[in-house]
């Protein structure tokens, strides 16, 4: 099942397409959002839930994951612009209690060089894995209203050994942006969904993005989210819409929208949140895997470059994409069936892939990435 919805009555059939074969790939409902010179194209394709008849929404709020990283890098940053935090500062100076290394600048964090084991776990260049708080199979879903507080999960991470020294490599560690939220706490003496509040919802007028905390809840409306595990021998798939999302915290906790999405990325890569020396700084890429300030930077080819955070939770994801200067940009919430091999994921780069063909090299395939 799929509907089509445009403020400027587009018939863009190519992109009804591409969603309703990635809902054929697996996905249980897509919603997509798409900006360009052409104006606006809204459409979902699939369910809002398993065995369902209900058409699926067009801006219904979802768990964004990692995209979560972006907001905190921006607040991060409009504080910097404040003069509240120092980009180059270390780290210690605003959170003294962990005893972290004082070469770990909030710089480092952002950019992930800090060296800090990640704290939902590590998997090593030999294979091997070393795991961190639960999130995967049963004992995840025994405790998924569990709550762990940030310092937890932070005191967790430096209980393991470093991946490196600061500076010196790039591992992608969710702790990274545990600390940095809670260097804008602490800069600030307020919570960062206040501040996020502040500083970026209310000038923007965002009013379906959530920053939950410790709140299992999900905003009306929105699509279902599953997760498939085995249970005394037998598989079960069952309902994890509901799920007390601090178990990864500042990694990938918030709630948002295809529209809301859509208004903050075409906001800050357009320039009108960060100065342009610090947006250039966001944007600046480190040699590994091309990640800035909290965001990637996508060479596509035909497409040229486009900077992106997308983001996978239990169930649920999100893409957010944008041209340089903001006046394209492709958003999408998806929900599935997870499980603990995390078998979607495949089907996730895939529907990235051919999104981005779509929207920003005209149907022309890109490198590879």
């Amino acid at each position: 099942m799929s509907i089509t919805s445009s403020d400027h009555g587009q018939d863009r059939p190519e992109l009804q397409r591409a969603i309703e074969e990635i809902v054929e790939s697996g996905f249980v409902g897509v919603q997509l959002r798409v900006n360009d010179e052409r104006g606006e194209w809204v459409g979902s394709a699939g369910a809002r839930e398993l065995g369902g008849s209900a058409e699926p929404l067009t801006d219904g709020h979802f768990r964004t994951g990692s995209t979560t990283k972006n907001f905190i890098a921006t607040s991060v940053l409009m504080l910097v612009a404040e003069g509240r935090i120092g980009l180059d500062t270390p780290a210690d100076d605003y959170l003294p209690g962990f005893g972290l290394d004082r070469r770990i600048t909030v710089r480092l964090l952002l950019q992930h060089t800090s060296g800090i084991f990640n704290h939902t776990g590590e998997l090593h260049e030999d294979g091997t894995f070393t795991p961190g708080v639960p999130w995967r199979g049963e004992e995840w879903v025994d405790n998924r209203f569990k709550t762990y507080l940030p310092e937890e999960l932070v005191r967790l991470s430096l209980s393991k050994p470093a991946r490196f020294a600061p500076g010196a490599g790039w591992s992608y560690a969710n702790t990274n942006y545990v600390l940095a939220r809670l260097v804008v706490e602490k800069a600030t003496g307020r919570s960062f969904a206040e501040e996020l509040q502040r500083l970026v919802l209310g000038p923007l007028g965002m009013t379906g993005t959530v920053a939950p905390g410790t709140s299992p809840e999900v905003p009306e409306p929105h699509h279902r989210s599953y997760y498939r595990y085995e249970d005394a021998g037998q598989e079960r798939t069952i309902d994890v819409t509901r799920h007390n999302p601090s178990w990864v915290g500042g990694g990938g906790d918030m709630i948002s929208t295809t529209k809301d999405l859509h208004t903050y990325f075409s906001a800050l890569m357009g320039g009108r949140l960060l100065p342009a020396e610090l947006l250039a700084e966001m944007r600046t890429p480190e040699a590994t895997i091309g990640y800035g300030l909290g965001v990637f930077a996508q060479d596509t080819g035909p497409g040229g470059t486009v900077f992106h955070h997308n983001g996978a939770t239990i169930g649920s994801a999100s893409l957010m994409y944008g041209t340089t200067d903001g006046s394209t940009t492709l958003t999408a919430g998806l929900n599935y069936v997870d499980d603990a091999d995390v078998s979607i994921a495949a089907a996730f780069q895939n529907a990235q892939r051919r999104l981005v063909d779509e929207v920003f090299c005209g149907g022309q395939a890109g490198p590879a990435w």
